[in-house]
């Protein structure tokens, strides 16, 4: 059996099935219901979010062919007739999908909208499927404005961008315009918790997690990361393969220098160092996680009302918190930040890292009234020599 990957396998099909876009699906589903149908819609959103994927649902339900009254619109398609069956596989004759990035030019445009007077061959209605639409140029834009001004009632546009901003006002002002939002890291997990379980393959919570969060809100970035795991694993995806998978490091290491820093173990630290270092992990990568888990800890200080359900080493990081003063991790933080920018010009990545930690050690005990001193007496200088 040829493997299909999940993105395409579990690829909603109907508005119940889009996954973290409620709102715009409540709306695009009283629409039909109610038949008050506009001539443009225009979905805007980052990638893996579901425009593509919306819009062929919405192209199903406009020309669903499951009631023999031509003029019922479903919010339901079939996915059964053949209208249905063929946008589905790309064959609708009706249903124009086009990529604006590899057909960005006034004759593409101009040679593709004067079909669009002619009526459909098999459908209802004639769609066309713009994507990355924002990749026009202005003159293709002006050839599709002449149309977006008096469409054939047989005719909707369907248009998806990553980037609005580049898109002329005057075609923004005739789209119903819909932003879809990323995708909440709960929304992901429970989605991918669905479809392992679907797989019969076993896994970690904290794993998904991790997934969740690396995809950054893209439900396509986090099935391909589901993907990837699978390979890596075949029987369970665990925290560690994950991780590896992705050359990232644990934060229990981070914890750990954080905890020696705490008590002012230089021993400890240069042995977490020595640690890091046999995973081959870019030390960048590794201030880049140091960062978020002071910036981790500096919210545990100083809120009570955020939500840290999905906290990885919850007990560990309170503890932190409890014991480090809040100037003391925003210390911390610059001193990383900076860090960073710095890495490039150490003799090598680990000497860098280490002298950010002894960076952070040697300031450590010596930062709250210390450091105030001595901007007071910078200040009095100036002051004085004005």
């Amino acid at each position: 059996m040829i493997y299909r990957v999940l993105a395409l396998k579990y690829r909603p099909s109907i508005f119940e099935e889009v996954v973290g876009q409620k709102y715009i699906i409540t709306a695009l589903i009283n629409s039909l219901k109610f038949k008050m149908l506009h001539h443009a819609y225009l979905f805007i959103g980052t990638r893996g979010v579901g425009k593509t994927t919306i819009s062929r649902i919405l192209a199903k339900a406009l020309n669903c062919k499951k009631n023999k009254n031509n003029n019922i619109i479903t919010t339901f398609p079939c996915n059964l007739c053949k209208t249905c069956i063929a946008i589905n596989k790309d064959r609708l004759i009706d249903y124009i999908e086009i990529d604006a990035a590899s057909n960005r030019g006034i004759e593409n445009m101009t040679s593709l909208l004067n079909q669009a007077i002619y009526i459909p061959s098999f459908a209802k209605y004639k769609i066309y499927m713009i994507d990355e639409v924002h990749m026009l140029t202005i003159y293709a834009f002006n050839s599709m404005l002449k149309i977006l001004e008096n469409p054939p009632k047989h005719v909707k546009f369907i248009l998806a961008t990553t980037e609005p901003q580049k898109i002329p006002l005057t075609i923004l002002s005739r789209c119903l315009q819909f932003h879809l939002k990323k995708i909440s890291i709960k929304d992901i997990i429970k989605h991918i918790k669905y479809i392992l379980k679907k797989e019969k393959i076993e896994f970690e919570e904290s794993a998904l997690l991790f997934l969740s969060k690396n995809s950054y809100g893209s439900m396509r970035d986090a099935l391909s990361l589901v993907d990837q795991a699978i390979y890596f694993s075949k029987k369970k995806i665990t925290l560690k393969i994950v991780q590896n998978m992705l050359g990232s490091l644990n934060n229990f290491y981070l914890i750990e220098l954080l905890y020696a820093l705490l008590i002012k173990n230089k021993k400890k630290i240069f042995s977490i160092i020595s640690i890091i270092n046999k995973f081959c992990i870019s030390y960048d990568i590794v201030l880049q996680n140091f960062s978020s888990l002071i910036y981790t800890i500096n919210l545990v200080q100083i809120t009570s009302y955020i939500n840290f359900e999905f906290l990885q080493y919850k007990k560990e990081i309170f503890f932190l918190a409890s014991k480090f003063s809040k100037e003391e991790i925003h210390f911390f933080y610059q001193i990383v930040i900076h860090g960073r920018e710095e890495l490039s010009l150490a003799p090598d990545e680990q000497i860098g890292f280490s002298m950010i930690l002894l960076r952070m050690l040697i300031f450590y005990p010596y930062t709250l009234n210390n450091i105030k001193n001595i901007f007071l007496k910078e200040f009095n200088f100036f002051k004085k020599n004005i």
